[in-house]
């Protein structure tokens, strides 16, 4: 809950003031559930999505990328 509502403060603070990169291994479908769903998992995605640029790696994680080239 003290995340949800720190990742909430500073994408509050940022938004459209400047950038904020984020990083994952998991697809945004899944985001809203990992934040625990709800009304403050709602407000964080809405902050995401809007006004977002999405760069789409792929399926695999740099794990089984590297077991592949071993």
């Amino acid at each position: 809950e003290g995340m949800r509502s720190m990742l909430l403060e500073l994408l509050e603070l940022r938004y459209d003031t400047g950038s904020t990169v984020f990083c994952t291994q998991y697809a945004k479908k899944d985001w809203h559930p990992r934040l625990g769903g709800g009304v403050h998992a709602d407000a964080i995605m809405d902050r995401i999505v809007h006004n977002t640029i999405w760069i789409d790696t792929g399926n695999r994680n740099m794990r089984e990328h590297a077991a592949m080239t071993q």
